[in-house]
């Protein structure tokens, strides 16, 4: 089993996150965290590593862009017993990571404080931790996920258990939920989409019928 050393942090809700991150940090855990993540976490005076700082590069666009970069998904997708992958990590200098922590802003939410306005959705979309959430599950079997605050006892009682590592039914498991999170994320999206039946004022969208307009 892989002994949890490193964990990125990316949480719309909070709960009880400073407590789990707090025994991770006891437990000699390196966090990384995205903004709001990583100022909860220091007011609680759990240090963190901001992304930004991590990557060298800090949010861009206005914050569309946060996690996607190399040093942070080949950290979480790369294959520990890969000859070649373990190369590569070591010619870029890019750590493991062993824990990924992230839930997105429901798609609910986010309607409900867009009033239901399209652009605004779409602006709000989660592309970064939606991608964490399943390179970490498509990983499990070296890779934590978490996407709920209800799994943060297990994942400390395994922990305790296994000498700072998640067993492989539990990361099976928790991977499960993470694709199914991600699933919820997007037919979440796609039904508010099916109720706007939204296309631009100005543009007519063709009809294609076997090829043919």
């Amino acid at each position: 089993m892989v002994k949890i050393k490193r964990a990125i942090m990316s949480c719309y809700d909070k709960t009880n996150l400073v407590e789990f991150a707090k025994f991770l940090h006891e437990n000699g855990v390196e966090i990384i965290a995205t903004v709001g993540t990583n100022e909860l976490l220091r007011e609680n005076g759990i240090p963190s590593i901001y992304i930004g700082d991590y990557t060298g590069i800090p949010e861009i666009l206005g914050g569309r862009l946060k996690t996607l970069h190399p040093k942070i998904h080949a950290g979480i997708l790369a294959l520990r017993d890969n000859k070649l992958h373990c190369e590569q990590m070591a010619t870029y200098n890019f750590p493991w990571i062993d824990l990924v922590v992230v839930n997105p802003k429901p798609v609910a939410k986010i309607v409900e404080l867009a009033g239901g306005a399209i652009d605004e959705v779409f602006d709000q979309i989660d592309i970064g931790g939606i991608t964490l959430i399943r390179a970490a599950a498509k990983n499990f079997r070296y890779v934590t996920v978490v996407v709920d605050s209800i799994y943060y006892p297990l994942v400390i009682h395994e922990m305790r258990a296994h000498e700072g590592s998640v067993s492989f039914p539990t990361r099976f498991r928790l991977a499960k939920e993470a694709f199914a999170c991600t699933s919820k994320y997007d037919n979440a999206l796609a039904e508010f989409l099916e109720k706007k039946g939204y296309i631009s004022p100005t543009e007519e969208i063709p009809i294609f019928f076997k090829g043919k307009p």
